[in-house]
């Protein structure tokens, strides 16, 4: 086989050739593996989703999803056998960890006490921010947030002149962390009004018929005496 001359062209084919054999590659490992990486993802949130919610019967399977144009929020909203609405597990965010992205899932009940959390998702430094994951449910001092109602919690770090006791050296962290769960309460909360409204506007639908029908029967009985 003749070699090929080293000149500039020749050079330029090769490594044109290596890159596209490379991305080649790259592209056929990354196809073969999304869907194994999707579902290993999906069967951790669903099991997330059963640590974090209250006693419930069944929930919804597809999520209300929200995004305000940085992080994206699921809420998974749980109901009693009667349908009843009884809290939520809501997967929530932050870009703002020491090493970037941080994701979480936490459950709330129906008056929004922090019932469980799990951390789906953290890049943060082995033995200081990466305790999260077990941090602030320890019942130690002020770390847990388990227990703690999200609409009446300063749920923010001490320095920040909040009530929870931040991960040893890993303040940044920590922060990135209740803001994801603040953030879960707030997308939560609006979820649970909306049910509420929803409920409301039922029952009072529902009286405002029967209000109508004790009117008509009223007003058919005061024919009858007038005959």
């Amino acid at each position: 086989m003749k070699k090929l001359k080293s000149n500039f062209i020749n050079m330029v084919v090769v490594l044109t050739g290596i890159a596209l054999f490379a991305a080649f590659t790259l592209a056929s490992v990354y196809s073969l593996t999304r869907d194994s990486i999707e579902s290993s993802r999906n069967s951790k949130v669903q099991e997330a989703i059963q640590a974090v919610m209250p006693a419930h019967d069944h929930y919804d399977s597809i999520p209300v999803e929200m995004n305000n144009g940085v992080e994206t929020t699921r809420v998974y909203k749980a109901y009693d056998k009667n349908n009843a609405l009884v809290g939520a597990a809501v997967e929530s965010s932050s870009n703002n960890g020491y090493k970037g992205h941080i994701d979480i899932i936490v459950g709330f009940n129906r008056v929004g006490v922090i019932v469980n959390y799990v951390v789906l998702d953290q890049h943060e430094t082995l033995g200081l921010g990466s305790r999260m994951i077990d941090w602030f449910k320890t019942d130690n001092a002020n770390q847990s947030i388990i227990g703690k109602n999200a609409s009446t919690a300063h749920l923010n770090v001490k320095v920040d002149g909040g009530e929870v006791d931040a991960i040893t050296a890993a303040t940044i962290s920590s922060r990135a962390f209740l803001f994801a769960i603040r953030n879960a309460y707030f997308e939560f909360k609006l979820n649970m009004d909306a049910a509420v409204d929803v409920a409301k506007a039922a029952t009072d639908s529902i009286s405002l018929v029967q209000n109508d029908s004790d009117t008509i029967v009223t007003k058919i009985e005061m024919k009858g005496q007038d005959q």
